[in-house]
């Protein structure tokens, strides 16, 4: 009896000591998932919207809020095409800006040094120079290409997902329906190129250098005189003539005006363009504030060079032409509330692009680049009639009225120098 009491008691001390140790590990696995669930919520709640973001041109701005739309805040610090880029310099309080960024949307390769100094380690800078493998030195225009535009666009939403992961979904959506526009814009332009060989052009300056080389043009524009430009000397006489000469012959078909960059040489060039029938195309190196975004600027400027090349392709049939036109108009018209003109149903402006004062500097505002679907991007017949621009400089009426502003880019260009500047 003595010796089975003695039993029963260590079986329930056994018992008892079971309990207690499962009750110690159940308020350890507690107080481990008190720990987790708290520290989550506070991790997440660090995340929190509208993004930072500024830009230092308002070529990349414009790309960066149509990505971004109501969950960035974008700002271009360059948005005048009054001012001549390469000799930019920025006011304290647009290092002010960019100090406060968390997010800064560059163009790198020389073009903009001053975008990336003096920023925090906190701060992300996304750069179309790294993008495509740029450096000093080579054509910094890198807008217009559209490896470049693409590589921007996925590493913009990229940064965005990293600093408000909540809405992933919503900047991948935008970035799929970017890229479904961008690749229509592509499509027709590269149909133009199949059916066009052995076109040329000359340029002024080589800030579109990239574009036409998308499009297929042979730059022939003089090496003595594109060395010059690139260099920032002065154009030798000798290398001035054998440019007018060239046009004079009509050994290029189309010329390239760089209206941010005028001298008494320019204009002596595009004077005799005038004299010489050949057309001419005005570009501008900042985006036009009459562009809702880069991808509108970039078909605007297509549409013009191939109306003063060959003003009937894709145009025999007008009243097809027409017909497409007015479905491009409706497509964007029926976008998420925006209107025709650019603006959504609440009167804002669709477009990234920042009011700016005389010296090209930007003011703060909201990104108004709203989450639209898929732009249509087409040819449209007579584009130099209804799609000029305010900030261009008018050419001759011989010239085809070819009003416009465009940039260069793209590191797609085998075969061809790059002039560089």
């Amino acid at each position: 009896m003595g010796i089975r009491f003695t039993r029963l008691t260590r079986l329930a001390a056994a018992a008892a000591g079971a309990a207690l140790l499962f009750t110690a590990a159940a308020c350890g696995t507690q107080n481990t998932a008190d720990t987790e669930t708290k520290s989550d919520p506070d991790t997440s709640s660090k995340a929190t919207g509208p993004i930072n973001v500024v830009a230092s041109i308002n070529q990349w701005g414009s790309l960066a809020a149509e990505l971004g739309g109501d969950d960035v805040n974008v700002t271009s610090i360059m948005s005048s095409t009054n001012v001549d880029a390469h000799d930019f310099e920025p006011k304290t309080s647009d290092v002010a800006k960019l100090s406060k960024a968390q997010i800064v949307v560059a163009n790198g390769a020389g073009y903009d040094a001053w975008a990336t100094k003096s920023l925090t380690k906190s701060t992300t800078i996304v750069s179309a120079a790294s993008v495509v493998g740029a450096m000093e030195g080579d054509n910094p225009h890198l807008w217009f290409s559209k490896d470049a535009r693409s590589g921007m666009a996925t590493e913009i939403t990229e940064a965005y997902i990293k600093a408000l992961p909540s809405k992933k979904a919503d900047f991948q959506k935008r970035l799929k329906e970017w890229q479904a526009g961008e690749k229509q814009l592509e499509s027709w332009a590269e149909d133009f190129t199949k059916t066009h060989d052995d076109l040329t052009y000359a340029a002024t300056e080589p800030v579109a250098y990239y574009l036409m080389a998308d499009l297929g043009f042979e730059d022939s524009t003089p090496k003595g005189y594109a060395q010059s430009q690139a260099s920032g000397g002065e154009v030798a006489p000798a290398d001035l003539q054998s440019f007018q000469k060239i046009i004079e012959g009509r050994k290029v078909d189309v010329l390239l005006n760089n209206t941010q960059e005028t001298s008494d040489a320019t204009n002596m060039i595009t004077g005799t363009a005038g004299r010489s029938d050949v057309p001419v195309v005005d570009v501008t190196e900042q985006m036009p504030t009459d562009s809702e975004t880069l991808d509108d600027w970039i078909n605007q400027l297509v549409n013009t060079i191939i109306d003063a090349v060959d003003p009937s392709y894709g145009c025999e049939d007008t009243s097809e032409g027409e017909a497409d036109s007015s479905d491009a108009d409706a497509a964007d018209a029926s976008t998420d509330g925006e209107s025709s003109d650019g603006t959504d149903g609440d009167g804002q402006s669709a477009d990234a692009g920042d009011s700016t004062d005389s010296s090209g500097e930007s003011t703060d505002s909201n990104s108004s680049s709203t989450d639209s679907k898929t732009r249509t991007y087409i040819r449209e017949c007579k584009a130099t009639k209804s799609g000029t621009s305010k900030d261009d400089q008018s050419t001759d009426d011989s010239q085809n009225n070819t009003d416009s502003s465009t940039d260069s880019q793209v590191p797609s260009n085998e075969g061809q120098t790059d002039p560089g500047k």
